[in-house]
């Protein structure tokens, strides 16, 4: 049997669920990566405000789910093998545990882990406008070597025709830094 990459996809409370959808469904085209999810009290409200998918729903999109709670689940450890951590969306009170080391929750625990291990940790903020807060918070951790600060930003220079070509660009941008090569995502000089 072949031993999988394993790969965590946290999701905050902000605003963008939409995008976590998106990036669970197109990491499972990617068999050689077992998809841990782990998911806020506050995302769970948001994916109810922005989507028709419950909760099961979204525990389905990933091969192994993880109670936000449960502080002694597998990727709360060091010594548990994972390529890195992806937070999309990434609120500010997330951002705010993260930047202070304060894990009071298996999310927060696991992105500190990524970050005293030297994994990859993608937080894909969501806030707008940022106040001086979110700024020092982000410069802070912006220093970290292992860390990517990836807001989804809209794109239009690969002329999207849909919200969905918008969500595929940002979800491209977001899985390249792991290595992986969405196929829908459009380069620049490789659009039409």
């Amino acid at each position: 049997m072949m031993d999988r990459k394993r790969i965590i996809v946290g999701v905050s409370g902000a605003s963008g669920i939409p995008l976590a959808i998106c990036c669970l469904k197109e990491l499972k085209w990617f068999k050689e990566y077992e998809i841990h999810l782990v998911v806020t009290e506050g995302a769970k409200k948001t994916l109810s405000f922005e989507t028709d998918m419950n909760i099961e729903e979204l525990k389905s999109l990933a091969d192994v789910y993880h109670d936000n709670k449960d502080i002694e689940a597998s990727i709360a450890s060091g010594t548990f093998k994972v390529e890195g951590m992806i937070i999309l969306p990434c609120s500010m009170k997330t951002l705010s545990g993260i930047s202070h080391g304060y894990s009071d929750n298996l999310l927060l625990r696991a992105a500190d882990v990524n970050i005293k291990e030297g994994r990859k940790l993608v937080l894909c903020i969501r806030e707008t406008p940022l106040s001086h807060i979110h700024l020092d918070n982000l410069c802070y951790i912006s220093k970290l070597h292992n860390i990517t600060i990836m807001p989804p930003m809209l794109t239009y220079y690969n002329n999207p025709n849909t919200i969905q070509e918008m969500e595929i660009h940002i979800i491209g941008k977001i899985l390249y830094k792991f290595g992986i090569e969405v196929n829908k995502f459009k380069r620049w000089g490789e659009t039409n």
